[in-house]
């Protein structure tokens, strides 16, 4: 198929359970077993989990207790935070070696675009390759790696033939993969969207093709345009690599639950005061507040305000933030509290369309 837009060699490398690996790979005795890292106490929760405990249902973002219940022989691990992040740096210092448009996602994920590469190599297929065993080389680690015209099918891609892995999607396969995926593996769509889908009739992305922008935006709001873009290949977001935040926010998981707005004032104090020093090392204000609360019963809910200007201050925060807290009745107990800041004033910097590209149609070899 012919696009009428620039096309790019984009790689999404993205590693194999990597906290969970990591202690896998340091400490040898946890080879082949479950493990959780973090989530050991009794208000704990998973902040990653081995291949071995994910067989048992175990998952990040869930409780301790739970996780427990599904695997009674699951061995919970402290997080080593600065460990992960030195092992970061090093997958880091071999994409470099490939290209300078390196755009981390988090410590163990990262765009490459590779269209014009260090080595001169025309196969991002085979650059994904070299990288990986590079990686496991070098750290003893695993990765897998999504290679396509785009970072919206790269990021599903990578997914694929997980874990130590990789898949492409040539050019002219773009648009058949897309219309026989699952629209769960949709990268952005998460359960609730999935449900309403369904509800629509929209199971796939053959499915998803047959609904126009009207249809889409109306169920959808402006993810509808999105969604109406991506499925045909449509994703001209350049990989960035100084990635302008969108938010910037700061939370705390409480020791004990807390049952009445009383008794979270001064811990949202303290956020804010957490939040303000990240604003002001940033160098960043906003407009758009957002109180998190998560309950025991672990939903959330956000509630947000957004003012007619850009606040970077403590007491304007958390003056806004309270008023969010009064605006409705607790729905349960709280175990987690978060604000952060959005409507960046670094918005203007943002402006990355397709004027942007300066790149040219290209006969690719993936």
């Amino acid at each position: 198929m012919d696009f009428d837009f620039p096309l790019r060699k984009i790689i999404h490398v993205d590693m194999d359970a990597f906290y969970a690996s990591v202690e896998q790979h340091d400490n040898p005795e946890f080879k082949g077993k479950p493990i959780a890292v973090g989530g050991g106490s009794k208000r704990g929760v998973v902040s990653a989990a081995s291949y071995e405990a994910r067989k048992f249902g175990v998952r990040s973002a869930m409780a301790g207790s739970i996780a427990q219940r599904n695997c009674p022989e699951l061995i919970f691990v402290k997080p080593r935070f600065d460990r992960y992040k030195e092992v970061s740096v090093q997958i880091r210092s071999i994409f470099f070696e490939y290209t300078d448009l390196v755009e981390p996602l988090s410590l163990d994920e990262a765009y490459l675009d590779v269209t014009e590469n260090k080595k001169g190599n025309p196969s991002a297929t085979l650059i994904a390759k070299e990288i990986r065993k590079k990686i496991l080389d070098k750290t003893g680690l695993t990765a897998s790696a999504g290679i396509s015209i785009n970072k919206f099918v790269a990021k599903v891609a990578s997914d694929y033939n997980k874990p130590n892995g990789q898949k492409t999607v040539n050019p002219e396969e773009v648009i058949g993969f897309l219309e026989n995926l699952d629209i769960r593996k949709f990268y952005g769509v998460g359960k609730v969207t999935a449900e309403k889908m369904y509800s629509l009739g929209i199971f796939t992305g053959k499915d998803l093709k047959t609904k126009s922008l009207e249809f889409l935006e109306q169920h959808f709001g402006k993810s509808g345009g999105h969604y109406y873009k991506v499925v045909r290949g449509i994703h001209l977001s350049s990989v960035k690599p100084h990635r302008i935040p969108k938010s910037v926010g700061a939370e705390r998981t409480f020791s004990e639950n807390l049952s009445s707005e009383v008794f979270m004032l001064g811990k949202l104090e303290n956020i804010a005061n957490e939040l303000e020093k990240r604003l002001q090392k940033a160098k960043i204000a906003g407009k758009t507040i957002t109180l998190k609360i998560k309950y025991s019963d672990f939903t959330l809910q956000t509630r947000s305000k957004t003012l007619p200007y850009f606040i970077a201050n403590k007491d304007l925060i958390l003056e806004t933030a309270k008023e969010l807290l009064y605006q409705s009745p607790l729905e349960n107990s709280v175990r987690l509290l978060g604000i952060s800041l959005a409507n960046l004033n670094t918005e203007k910097q943002k402006q990355s369309t397709e004027k942007d590209s300066v790149l040219v149609q290209l006969k690719f070899d993936f």
